[in-house]
């Protein structure tokens, strides 16, 4: 996790140190663009029977076309801090007080977090409204791509053998699948590159399985295929590296 934050940063130090040309306000141009995000999602379909709402954060590249269509790929990663029905998951661990007993025979310290991923290829439009120049708007886009999510389990100093190594993968749900994705949401690419941001609502659907061999609370092997839903609020920062518009340059 650290070592993706910093990969992010230094792309994005690279890039403010690039001279970059303005945009003039009656035209529409090809438009590279870095951008850092957040967003805050809520689950549905068969996700919700299993984690609460979480928070997303990545990073991602787009290109604007002079003719204001958008491609670009985005990386976010997923985590949030409630895990539903953990009585049940490890019910065969738990005594009669609700505590699992560890290796020196005290009770041991556990937490359960949601933890993911989810990668995907874009496209969309921009209509450029309310905005500096042409290539600021409202954008709508589609996406295809991957969703990975599990249940990360965290032992204090390792102490449970219960819930270490591969006997921890009995019970993490690692599942994954195809998923898609829709964004509208607003685009501001200001004559400044570090007033250029983005604002909107996502909403993906995965097609996931659990990919484990076996789940040790259930005593069998899941084979069922499940529809995950995440719908929430994304904002995020851009960096715009803009096309040849005009014979001024700027640099920062």
């Amino acid at each position: 996790m650290k070592k993706y934050l910093l990969s992010t940063l230094i792309i994005f130090c690279i890039a403010l140190q690039t001279p970059a040309q303005i945009s003039t306000s009656d035209s529409s141009t090809t438009v590279m663009m870095f951008s850092a995000f957040y967003g805050y999602q809520f689950p549905g379909g068969d996700m919700k029977n299993r984690f609460g709402s979480n928070s997303d954060i990545g990073a991602g590249f787009q290109i604007k076309t002079k003719n204001n269509w958008i491609t670009g790929v985005d990386f976010n990663y997923l985590f949030g801090n409630t895990v539903k029905n953990q009585s049940s998951l490890l019910d065969m661990l738990i005594t009669s007080n609700g505590e699992i007993i560890d290796a020196n025979g005290t009770y041991g310290i556990y937490q359960l977090f949601e933890r993911g991923i989810f990668l995907s290829a874009k496209f969309g439009r921009l209509f450029p409204l309310f905005g500096p120049n042409r290539n600021s708007g409202i954008i709508i886009t589609a996406s295809i791509g991957y969703l990975q999510h599990k249940i990360r389990i965290d032992v204090e100093n390792n102490t449970i053998p219960q819930l270490d190594g591969d006997y921890k993968r009995g019970y993490d749900r690692y599942s994954n699948g195809i998923a898609f994705s829709e964004f509208i949401g607003y685009m501001y690419l200001g004559n400044n590159r570090l007033i250029s941001f983005f604002a909107g609502f996502e909403f993906i659907q995965g097609f996931t399985k659990n990919r484990r061999d076996f789940n040790f609370d259930e005593m069998k092997k899941d084979d069922s295929k499940h529809f995950d839903l995440l719908s929430g609020i994304k904002v995020g920062w851009i960096i715009p590296l803009y096309g040849r518009t005009s014979q001024k340059y700027y640099y920062h």
